[in-house]
């Protein structure tokens, strides 16, 4: 019994990696991005990017792929209208705790 549980433990740990060659790396560096939906609705949403202090060009393409990747896999377009996008000039970024925060929607291609 004892056997099957540490089966299972391992197997969710391992489900949960990625293989560095299966990671992106921006401005040499790798990131923790993190995207979720605004209010429910699967269009909208925030991205989180950490640590900033690597690199704040690396995290703001972070962000970006973070969420045309999801626009793509959820209306097949890379078109985002940003609220609080990664072109903005530095001052204009929300940055809070070393975490860069990108908030968009996806447009639909049609």
């Amino acid at each position: 019994m004892r056997f099957l549980i540490g089966l299972g433990l391992c197997a969710a740990l391992l489900a949960g990696c990625t293989s560095s060659e299966d990671r992106q790396y921006f401005d040499g560096q790798l990131y923790n991005a993190k995207l979720r939906k605004v209010d429910r609705k699967m269009d909208q949403f925030q991205v989180t990017v950490r640590p900033v202090s690597k690199s704040l060009l690396g995290a703001r393409e972070a962000g970006r792929y973070e969420a045309t990747s999801y626009c793509i896999n959820l209306l097949g377009s890379s078109d985002i209208i940003w609220t609080e996008g990664p072109d903005v000039e530095e001052g204009a970024l929300t940055i809070d705790k070393d975490t860069l925060v990108l908030q968009g929607r996806c447009r639909d291609a049609r």
